[in-house]
């Protein structure tokens, strides 16, 4: 009779383990979708921290940049949002630009961007900052992207991307601050 018991449990537990290992699986799979992500978040690949990707927090509707280190992830292949790149590595940030407004009485330096260039493939891409993306670091980011090796110096301009030089520090500050004033 306690043979029998035993196998009762046994059967039980397995079954209901197996259970347990599905819901764990698909709950594995369903983080790692593209639905999660946009409206969850993500992991960054670069320092681990949890971010937050809803448009309500970062400003942006296709974030796919951490806002504590700035490294990105190479997702975009043809524009930006699509999720069609196969790579999915880690994109370093080089340094900062300025978006070109296309509007006929706008800035001709509009937006604040930052340059990435993936780790693998060495594809190079411009991401619009996020609200909550840290000061610190664009400010940091700047300062990096002077001492750019000539080559992908002239690589950037020859695709053009103007890289935002340290004469320019009164502008970037301006877009992140609101005034030239600001310290960091």
């Amino acid at each position: 009779m306690k043979q029998n018991v035993d196998l009762a449990f046994e059967k039980k537990y397995k079954c209901s383990n197996r259970h347990y290992l599905q819901t764990q699986g698909n709950l594995r799979a369903y983080q790692k979708s593209e639905t999660y992500q946009r409206q969850v978040g993500f992991e960054c690949l670069h320092c681990k921290q949890n971010v937050a990707s809803q448009a309500l927090y970062s400003g942006v509707n296709n974030r796919n940049h951490c806002p504590y280190c700035l490294f990105s992830r190479h997702v975009d292949l043809f524009k930006a949002g699509d999720r069609l790149c196969a790579c999915r590595e880690s994109m370093q940030p080089l340094g900062l630009t300025f978006k070109k407004e296309r509007k006929k009485y706008g800035s001709p330096l509009g937006e604040l961007m930052l340059i990435h260039q993936c780790t693998a493939c060495k594809t190079i891409s411009i991401n619009r900052v996020a609200a909550d993306d840290s000061n610190e670091r664009l400010l940091g980011v700047l300062m990096a992207g002077q001492d750019l090796p000539e080559l992908i110096r002239r690589h950037l301009t020859e695709s053009g991307i103007l890289v935002a030089g340290i004469d320019q520090l009164d502008l970037v500050k301006m877009r992140l601050f609101g005034t030239a004033d600001s310290l960091c």
